[in-house]
């Protein structure tokens, strides 16, 4: 099986782009998109919601009303007069399982389904019957048809119906309301235009029920090689346009329309983009050279080669966030003593208030604001970090001595954790927004830094545990976090998230480098 590797390919070409990838990461202004480019990032977009998710949710929902039905009819007309009985409690769970396997099997749990009530319904009750046609033949060879109310059977399978089809009607107007909210469309941006994008772009809008919403081309090449309209749709800018662009508005989706002969171009302009939150695929729509069919993906029937996926996505998501509410939570709760009596030192200790936000950079570069105990004297806080702390700094007072060495000053951050959702509990450190390393800002010092922002920030992660935390007053000390922290984005689990939460208090007894 084909298997494009781009991380080896930009470590590969990365000594020839260094350079370039040195100069855009040096940019800290935005940059100027053009008006084309201006008035697609304006229009409003809300967050999308996953289809994996949405499809799980409806499976979890019709599995309990299926079981829901099944009880209800037989406390109401089988116990009253028989009594408790396991056997019907086997029997509902039974049938609750075998008919989620079967609406599987014909097909009605995704998004295109939901889109389509009349065919949907069509193939849920034929498939609904079609299990308790099973069950009812299974009960009747091994003479269990005895142990049954064939009221309750009768009156399971057309109260199910009927509750089934009532909730597919639900779902369909939900999902059609998405749809137009653009809650369940994958925002997409073609990269390279031309002959090749134009092809690409067609096949796409070809595709039926897609859920790909094109936004505009964007291209390196001038307007001679790439005109200013591709397939009907605007070219909004170049790549590096296009990382800004990414940070404006909501962007799902970058499918290259250049054939893999264009190595080095698609190294360079790939290793621009891998720093962004977005699935990166490569068009194998017109390339010539063919692969096994597994070697692909696909975008309605359009083959693509997986070049990057967004780090969390769909259940990844959602267990994340439940872990952040949870685990974020009970630790709230857990560590509120000491917070109280953290609070009242930095009071008697010196004028001014308790907490102290600092502006940091948040997932995909997003400013946000962090909450951390004062440990400075008021008049000499440092709001963007532009100088850092070091050893014996005569700016923190006496109980910030302490608290930072401790890091105790962070634990205000597990309310942006559990109420702002802007922190998750682990995941990269957020840094401040000129915070240095040597004199140079963090995305100077290390190349592709920002794909550190591909995840949501944390109050803790795997560079800290492993030591890289504190001060950063050599390059290497921030190369060394970075290098964690892509690491981590990498591999993450739930385990992985558990494990470094339970070594956080053990790796903050080895405080050398923190002041």
């Amino acid at each position: 099986m084909f298997e494009l590797d781009a991380r080896k390919m930009l470590s590969a070409s990365a000594a020839a782009s260094s350079a370039i990838g040195s100069q855009d990461s040096r940019r800290r202004a935005p940059r100027q998109l053009s008006p084309a480019a201006l008035a697609a990032a304006s229009v409003e977009t809300r967050a999308a919601y996953s289809p994996i998710v949405v499809a799980g949710i409806v499976r979890t929902i019709e599995s309990t009303l299926i079981a829901l039905v099944g009880a209800v009819i037989y406390a109401l007309y089988v116990m009253p007069a028989e009594g408790f009985s396991w056997p019907y409690l086997a029997a509902i769970a039974v049938i609750s399982g075998l008919s989620i396997v079967a609406f599987e099997a014909v097909d009605i749990y995704h998004i295109h389904a939901f889109r389509q009530p009349l065919h949907q319904m069509a193939r849920m009750l034929t498939a609904w019957s079609v299990v308790f046609l099973f069950a009812t033949t299974l009960s009747f060879f091994f003479k269990f048809d005895q142990m049954f109310s064939r009221v309750w059977l009768l009156a399971f399978w057309g109260v199910g119906a009927v509750v089934l089809m009532a909730s597919r009607s639900v779902v369909y107007v939900l999902v059609r309301r998405w749809m137009r909210d653009g809650r369940l469309t994958r925002r997409a941006v073609i990269v390279g235009g031309g002959e090749a994008g134009e092809s690409l772009i067609n096949a796409l809008k070809e595709q039926v029920d897609s859920d790909v919403r094109i936004i505009g081309v964007f291209d390196d090449r001038n307007d001679d090689r790439s005109p200013t309209a591709c397939g009907g749709l605007p070219k909004l800018g170049t790549v590096d346009d296009f990382v800004e662009f990414a940070r404006r508005t909501r962007v799902d989706l970058v499918i290259f329309s250049l054939p893999i002969s264009a190595e080095n171009r698609l190294l360079q302009m790939l290793k621009k983009l891998w720093v962004l939150p977005v699935d990166i695929r490569l068009s194998a729509h017109s390339n010539r050279l063919r692969f096994r069919p597994r070697s692909y993906s696909y975008i309605g029937e359009v083959p693509v080669l997986d070049v990057f996926d967004r780090p969390i996505a769909d259940w990844d998501v959602v267990m994340k966030w439940l872990f952040d509410k949870i685990v974020g939570g009970l630790l709230l709760l857990a560590l509120l003593p000491v917070m109280a009596v953290v609070a009242l030192a930095i009071k008697i200790d010196s004028r001014g208030p308790v907490l102290f936000k600092q502006k940091r950079y948040g997932f995909n570069n997003d400013l946000i604001e962090v909450y951390k105990f004062r440990s400075m004297y008021v008049d000499q806080c440092d709001a963007t970090a532009s100088k850092l702390v070091t050893k014996g700094d005569p700016r923190v007072t006496r109980v910030g001595r302490f608290i930072r060495k401790a890091s105790i000053d962070e634990l205000p951050q597990l309310f942006n954790v559990v109420f702002k959702g802007n922190l998750s509990l682990v995941g990269p450190r957020p840094h401040a927004v000129n915070a240095k390393a040597a004199a140079r800002l963090y995305d100077e010092a290390v190349d592709g830094y920002f794909a550190r922002h591909r995840v949501k920030p944390g109050v803790t992660g795997w560079a800290q545990i492993n030591g890289w935390r504190g001060e950063t007053d050599t390059q290497e000390k921030i190369q060394k976090r970075v290098e964690f922290d892509l690491y981590y984005i990498e591999n993450w689990s739930v385990l992985f998230d558990l494990y470094i939460v339970a070594m956080t208090p053990f790796a903050l007894l080895k405080s050398e480098n923190a002041y």
